[in-house]
């Protein structure tokens, strides 16, 4: 069977298991009632046990600490043994105490508290609130553990029991056991925020104005603590779902079932730990603007609370002396002005002129180089043998600024239209010469220009 065809079976299973567990619960009338005597001694209870190293208690060592709390806290109370007893039994039949001997009704028992029972202490006396440090310290555990369940699903391949052994039983105890630690710390924030809400309540309701700065700083204590909560939870909860989708990919090619199973609740698990901050941090934020709102407009501008008593008794009194808001609807200020007759203005406008371009025929001006280039060629051809001899009868023509750039031009037409009549018996190292404008040229002889050839009669 493939594992994608599984789900719909999954969602069905866990539907069929919800029913039964609920119509379980029905049929057993379950229910919890539990007054401020049974409370205390269910804490009494746990107390002792972790103060003695007990795992269970005696029925006399139950009646002793009943009697005890019943007289702190109803002194004088007549009958302590036999409410002891039905406190007892009334512990039992709500299933927060088991016997845990098997000698029945022939001799007096031994009783342990419940699961059920230790998660009601823990809720009123268990102070573990989730900060930024313990946050940190279980994120880095669990990743630690998903990074090991990866490296041995890499090396499982497909052998079931590794799977179970090394995947799906550490995904189940270890990582089941941080996300749950991390979600009940978190249910220890939430309470400490209702705790805070009903003491920035209290502060406003006893002392008005002289409450803003605690108020203040209960409010902004608060909220650094959520955004640090919602940093740590968007980065880390980012790199959890990172592992898990690498083992689920990793699951779902090895075609195990279970670990997938395993995969999916933590990844569920993970979800809802990263929903949970962001949905704090926007109703806190909500609630943090609020009753800001309410300081800056209520408390500040009424610090002895007497337009808001006006208001109370006016609102207490209504029936007596009603009251209410009448609005005179003016009609809007009507202004007569004189009626202003336009005047027609003609048009801004100028004679049209004839734009017309007349083109003049302009004959082409000389171009330096090709006049500088027929100069040197004059010399050459007037008989100069060297490169100074036509750079001295070239440069004095030209503007002293001009003279370097007009020397690299005469030496390109020299070696143009005069390279075949360079001397070759020259040195290899020739010498420099000065020419006008005070240049030094690298001296090039010049062989004879050779005879022209005479004209045919």
């Amino acid at each position: 069977m493939d594992v994608a065809e599984g789900e719909p079976s999954r969602a069905g299973d866990e539907a069929d298991g919800l029913a039964r567990a609920l119509a379980a619960i029905e049929r057993g009338r379950v229910s919890l009632a539990l007054d401020t005597t049974d409370l205390c001694f269910l804490v009494a209870l746990r107390a002792r046990a972790e103060r003695a190293g007990l795992a269970s208690f005696e029925e006399e060592l139950l009646v002793e600490v009943f009697e005890e709390r019943l007289e702190q806290l109803e002194p004088g109370a007549a009958s302590p043994r036999k409410r002891a007893t039905h406190a007892i039994q009334r512990l039992r039949d709500q299933r927060l105490l088991a016997r845990v001997d098997g000698a029945g009704v022939v001799a007096a028992g031994e009783f342990a508290l419940t699961r059920l029972a230790v998660g009601i202490v823990d809720f009123f006396l268990a102070d573990e609130l989730l900060t930024r440090e313990s946050l940190s310290l279980l994120t880095k555990i669990l990743r630690e553990q998903l990074v090991a369940c990866r490296a041995a699903a890499r090396k499982a391949g497909a052998d079931e029991g590794a799977w179970t052994a090394r995947v799906v039983q550490p995904l189940r105890v270890l990582v089941g056991d941080l996300l749950t630690g991390i979600e009940r710390r978190q249910r220890g924030l939430d309470a400490q925020q209702e705790e805070v809400v009903a003491e920035v309540e209290r502060l406003l309701r006893e002392d008005w104005f002289a409450s803003v700065t605690a108020c203040e700083e209960l409010l902004e204590r608060t909220s650094a603590t959520l955004r640090e909560l919602h940093d740590v939870l968007l980065q880390d909860t980012t790199h959890l779902s990172l592992l898990l989708q690498e083992l689920e990919a990793l699951a779902t090619k090895a075609r195990q079932a279970a670990a997938l199973e395993a995969i999916r609740a933590a990844t569920e698990h993970v979800e809802r730990v990263g929903a949970w901050g962001g949905a704090r941090l926007k109703t806190w934020s909500g609630y943090y603007q609020h009753v800001h709102g309410f300081l800056r407009d209520v408390v500040r501008l009424d610090p002895e609370r007497a337009l808001s008593q006006r208001l109370r008794d006016r609102i207490a009194g209504f029936l007596d002396l009603p009251f209410g808001l009448f609005v005179a609807a003016e009609p809007s200020i009507r202004l007569l002005r004189e009626e202003l007759r336009p005047v027609a203005r003609p048009p801004v406008a100028r004679p049209r002129a004839d734009r017309g371009l007349v083109l003049e025929e302009v004959a082409p001006a000389d171009d330096p180089d090709d006049v500088l280039a027929a100069r040197a060629r004059a010399a050459l051809d007037a008989g100069a043998a060297s490169l100074s001899q036509v750079l001295a009868r070239v440069l004095p023509a030209v503007p002293a600024p001009a003279r370097y750039r007009a020397a690299g031009r005469v030496a390109g037409v020299v070696a143009d239209a005069a390279g075949r009549r360079l001397d070759g018996a020259t040195p290899r190292v020739r010498p420099w010469v000065e020419v006008p404008g005070d240049l030094l040229v690298e001296e090039w002889t010049l062989a004879p220009a050779p005879p022209r050839p005479e004209a045919s009669p």
